[in-house]
């Protein structure tokens, strides 16, 4: 699960990069960032919930 999931984050990235790449307008690409920015943080925040805290050695 985890290849397909880079694979398809690969695929993404590099759609992002074209759409951002043919706008023209300012505005449009600092929405564009604003709104990988926003997938990114709420990844990130879902990794870290998801991920396991180790208690102390016993």
């Amino acid at each position: 699960m985890e290849d397909e999931d880079i694979a398809l984050n690969s695929v993404l990235g590099l759609e992002l990069n074209r759409v951002f790449f043919a706008v023209r307008e300012t505005a449009n690409k600092q929405k564009i960032i604003e709104f990988a920015r926003e997938v990114l943080q709420s990844e990130r925040a879902e990794l870290a919930d998801s991920v396991m805290p180790e208690g102390p050695a016993s």
